[in-house]
């Protein structure tokens, strides 16, 4: 069905263009001015009172004020709040006047939700941190059910959550809780909540890392459950974002190079493979020993598989853990002997983003600085001279242009002693061959 709307000295009048058979007389419902929304001029659906008393659709009055308006539209009247309360008794005349008119260019308007409040946040929040205190985790499963509803009820919803400080008490409440094993559904359901509430901020996620909650984190992260293991992934990764040494060893402890490692060998999703990446990229950063670990199950071979066939995304971080193993010599040994990563590397160049050139540049240069000329003979004739010397001439940050000097300057002298092979090689030309 298609509608044309037409506007009458601030009358909205809906004309059927192809709902009636072209004998019947061409029909036309006119829309009270009142029930109309001074923005729109729209038929409201959710109408709210601003401070000035103007009343409004709340999409529409939303949209002005996140547009950076401060004013009210129709008065021009700087506003004093941002509140909006619903105005029920408008909303109410608007539903009865739809079914009066019982037409079918008309569609009933339900009743809608009420936002969430930053008031019942708070409230939210004081009750859910009493529990905890209290140990009455029955209470806090409640409470942490009714704070999941409210954030699947709208995008709204979660941020006035997470404007809220409800992510530090959820926190706590992990912390308090993450000894219990009979627990456990309870505590996944505060990891799922807070994959959509950070950041939370140091103090929430020191809670996070401190002995007992990073084995429970742990051992979720072994689930046999897909969702549990994601959830897991992502907050394992905000954790060792802290730069602690108590917290890298507590990976050690509890076999989390493992659980990362199969959990992107399950291809569980992409979210996921990116959060175990970006994990253990940090694991590797700041304990570059527990590279052996990885390297021991098989991480060169899975990196570099994602390299040749994964999303930007993914790629670029594959890239990024390659380089951090590239920092330790056994790391550089198993990276050297897979084939295919020079070629991968220099294909990645200037290609898929510039966090991946500049992992790939680093790792080029680790690799020819350390090996024999083999590396820059390799680089050099899989055309990385051309490659980095864009590079350098392309708005990429000056560390990267420094290892782009470096490299060329290496390639450079590479390139002359192939040239000088080559030229030597002439001088046997027209020598006959013995049969």
């Amino acid at each position: 069905m298609v509608f044309l709307w037409r506007t009458r000295s601030n009358e909205k009048k809906i004309t059927p263009v192809l709902s009636w058979p072209e004998s019947e007389p061409e029909s036309e419902i006119t829309i009270p001015p009142e029930f109309q929304c001074p923005i729109s001029i729209d038929l409201m659906k959710d109408p709210v009172i601003i401070s000035t008393g103007i009343t409004y659709d709340r999409v529409s009055i939303e949209t002005w004020i996140n547009s950076g308006n401060k004013t009210c539209p129709v008065t021009n009247t700087v506003l004093t709040t941002f509140d909006q309360i619903p105005n029920h008794t408008i909303r109410k005349m608007i539903q009865g006047w739809c079914v009066e008119k019982g037409s079918p260019l008309i569609q009933r308007i339900p009743t809608p939700r009420v936002p969430l409040m930053p008031c019942e946040v708070y409230e939210i929040s004081r009750k859910l941190s009493s529990a905890t205190r209290r140990g009455d985790y029955e209470k806090c499963g409640v409470i942490i059910e009714k704070i999941k509803k409210l954030g699947d009820e709208s995008e709204k919803n979660r941020k006035c959550v997470n404007e809220n400080s409800v992510g530090w008490v959820l926190c706590d409440c992990f912390d308090k809780f993450s000894g219990d094993e009979k627990l456990t559904f309870m505590l996944n359901e505060i990891l799922s909540l807070l994959t959509w509430m950070f950041p939370i901020g140091l103090e929430g996620i020191s809670k996070l890392a401190s002995a007992t909650s990073f084995r429970c984190v742990a051992g979720l992260l072994k689930s046999t459950d897909d969702s549990v293991r994601q959830n897991a992934a992502f907050i394992m990764k905000e954790i060792l974002s802290l730069d602690e040494t108590r917290v890298h060893a507590f990976a050690v402890e509890n076999g989390v190079a493992e659980a990362l490692v199969k959990l992107i060998r399950d291809s569980v999703s992409s979210s996921s493979t990116k959060s175990s990446l970006i994990a253990i990229y940090q694991m590797v950063l700041q304990k570059p020993e527990i590279a052996s670990e990885f390297l021991e199950i098989g991480l060169v071979s899975i990196t570099v598989e994602m390299i040749v066939d994964a999303e930007n995304s993914v790629c670029e971080k594959a890239l990024a853990v390659l380089d951090a193993i590239c920092e330790t010599e056994h790391g550089r040994e198993e990276v050297r002997k897979n084939a295919l990563v020079m070629p991968l590397l220099v294909k990645k160049i200037a290609k898929v983003s510039e966090l991946a050139t500049r992992s790939s540049m680093s790792m080029i240069l680790k690799l020819c600085k350390t090996g024999n000329t083999v590396a820059v003979e390799d680089a050099v004739r899989l055309g990385a001279f051309q490659k980095v010397l864009l590079v350098l001439q392309v708005g990429y940050g000056e560390e990267t242009k420094e290892k782009a000097t470096e490299l060329l300057k290496m390639m450079n002298t590479q390139m002359k002693l192939m040239s000088d092979c080559v030229d030597s090689l002439k001088e046997f030309k027209y020598i006959k061959k013995p049969f």
